[in-house]
């Protein structure tokens, strides 16, 4: 065969490959962040604060971070492809039933139960990832998969907005139960079927070990951390963000507030490039500079300027989309074995860093205002970027 038609056909079924692993990672997080985008919505319907509300959305980073932890301790018997497709559509049940539910502290147990399926998901599917590429081919796999992040953070608030305003808050959740069950069904018949990842069980005691093993890690301890700071950054910045926008000068509507989050469009042509960054210049450097855009754009949300609000979440995103892929992938790199466990220890450090980010910077914004957040998310990706400069090259 001519190498050219080789190279090209080469190229085409790794385009075909990463883009079933982008639209994979969609249909598992679009439920993720889309109810950000109703947070006033959901204000007004449920009659609580801004920060109890912005609490009872963002308890799905708490399950998240409890099946991490979970899956990390369990993964050596755990099929992946079953293990992903089963929790997808375990997870259209709770999202079913947030469409009849008027009671807050219920709301957040099914928020939580959502998290809960969806981290074992994704815990699973970064595991299975890691496990069937090469190392070099698995950080571009890995990023396709946060690109697909990425998108459900765009198509999932504009979706969740336009549904919400034309049809109401019921028939939104109705709708994200359907996703939930695509891509389940989806997973089912694209995914081989796997073994589990070692023949024989080694059983809790010993996953217990691998767990305690990445925890002494150096490597894996400082990403660890970031990725905490990342979500920290992530959840606070895009959750208490819409009450800026929505109060005077801006005086933004529910549906031009669902709009507002094309800006997340930037990240979905950047986060591919996490790979080459992370070649080119270190996964330390590489995160350390993708915050420095992080930390322009978090500054820019000062301004009453719509535009250059707008500018500043682009930026936002662009940077904690690359930096969280660039994470990702170091932690796949870096832990040569029970590399779902270590992805499941990150996974449960990535989201409590949301569930933190949501619960400080609520009652920050309630008592000092939209600047004193500014302050605290400017000092959290300072931190973030400064710890990253420590983190070495994997060997390849």
């Amino acid at each position: 065969m001519d190498p050219a038609v080789r190279n090209a056909r080469t190229i085409a079924a790794d385009t075909a490959r990463f883009a079933l692993i982008t639209l994979i990672a969609f249909l598992t997080l679009v439920d993720l962040f889309a109810a950000q985008a109703i947070l006033p919505s959901l204000v007004e319907r449920f009659g609580v604060s801004r920060a109890t509300m912005g609490f009872a959305v963002n308890a799905s980073t708490f399950g998240m971070a409890v099946s991490g932890l979970a899956i990390a301790l369990f993964a050596r018997d755990i099929d992946r492809r079953n293990g992903i497709w089963m929790s997808l559509v375990v997870l259209a049940i709770p999202t079913l039933l947030l469409s009849i539910t008027d009671n807050i502290a219920v709301f957040a147990m099914l928020r939580i139960a959502q998290g809960l399926c969806m981290s074992a998901a994704f815990t699973l599917t970064v595991a299975y990832l890691a496990e069937h590429f090469s190392p070099s081919m698995a950080t571009g796999a890995l990023a396709a998969y946060v690109t697909g992040n990425v998108a459900s953070n765009f198509f999932g608030r504009i979706l969740s907005a336009a549904v919400a305003d034309s049809f109401g808050v019921p028939i939104n959740f109705v709708t994200f139960a359907a996703l939930n069950i695509a891509g389940g069904v989806l997973v089912f018949f694209a995914l081989k079927k796997t073994e589990r990842s070692m023949s024989v069980s080694m059983g809790t005691a010993s996953s217990v070990g691998a767990w305690k093993a990445h925890l002494a890690h150096r490597e894996l301890r400082i990403t660890f951390a970031i990725g905490f700071l990342i979500l920290f950054v992530f959840i606070g910045t895009y959750t208490y963000v819409n009450f800026h926008l929505v109060a005077e000068p801006l005086s933004l509507s529910p549906m031009a507030l669902g709009l507002v989050y094309l800006v997340f469009l930037p990240s979905m042509l950047t986060t591919p490039l996490a790979a080459r960054v992370a070649m080119r210049v270190g996964p330390g450097k590489g995160i350390a500079i993708t915050l420095g855009l992080a930390i322009a754009g978090v500054i820019a949300l000062l301004s009453t300027n719509l535009g250059v609000v707008l500018t500043g979440l682009a930026l936002v995103a662009v940077g904690t989309f690359l930096a969280q892929a660039i994470a990702t992938g170091h932690v796949s790199r870096t832990a040569k074995r029970d590399r779902a466990v270590a992805s499941g220890i990150y996974l449960a450090s990535y989201y409590s860093g949301g569930l933190v980010g949501s619960l400080v910077l609520g009652q920050v914004f309630d008592r000092l205002g939209w600047m004193a957040c500014v302050v605290v998310l400017v000092a959290a990706l300072a931190l973030a970027a400064a710890i990253a400069r420590l983190l070495n090259v994997p060997e390849r």
